[in-house]
């Protein structure tokens, strides 16, 4: 059971993102209002698998929270959440050794899915957050992908199989089939691992 931290100053985000968690996978989760209180929850505890932090939260002062945690437990995975942040923080977030980030914009959905991917060593960044500002390179042949084959890919890319896919996104075993088959026919691919090299050099995910 992967053991989480979720450390946010808003009560009423912070306890909804971890029962939710706690409800929909083997997750446990810790909570934290703020910087300084999660640093010393990670003293006191055992194992921690996965840190999120808020970005705007207090005792963040930037990405030096980020790097405060991540000196402090460097074998801990660190996730930063944002519903504000711009696409050139979460840049600076990836570049200054994020695991991943996630928007709080992200569907409850796509929030487990990005943990996930995080926690199974990954780096998760959504492949279209700030498209509209700036588009990212993986256009071409990626733009043909419905909204969810891309959602499929992002779970192949994680290695999971179609059954565990359609438990994920709440859909039929069958269509998931059907989206795996559009997304390789799309991609020019032979099979998923091919497909999830190819999301994977093109830093999709």
């Amino acid at each position: 059971m992967p053991n989480i931290l979720l450390a946010d100053d808003h009560d009423l985000v912070r306890d909804t993102i971890a029962a939710y968690l706690e409800t929909v996978d083997d997750f446990k989760v810790q909570t934290a209002a703020n910087l300084e209180e999660a640093l010393e929850l990670m003293r006191g505890l055992d194992s921690i698998d996965l840190l999120i932090l808020d970005y705007h939260m207090p005792g963040m002062d930037g990405l030096n929270g980020l790097s405060r945690a991540r000196q402090a437990f460097p074998a801990t995975k660190v996730a930063l959440m944002s519903g504000v942040a711009n696409r050139e923080v979460a840049n600076k977030a990836m570049e200054n050794g994020a695991n991943g980030f996630i928007p709080k914009s992200l569907k409850a959905v796509s929030l487990v899915n990005a943990i996930k991917f995080v926690l199974s060593g990954e780096r998760y960044f959504p492949f279209d957050f700030g498209q509209a500002d700036e588009p990212m390179e993986s256009s071409g042949v990626f733009a043909t992908l419905s909204g969810r084959e891309m959602q499929t890919l992002e779970q192949l890319c994680i290695g999971l199989s179609n059954k565990e896919i359609a438990r994920n996104l709440g859909i039929q075993e069958v269509t998931v089939k059907l989206h795996v088959k559009n997304v390789l026919a799309k991609l020019g691919v032979s099979n998923r691992t091919q497909a999830a090299l190819l999301a994977k050099e093109k830093q999709l995910f």
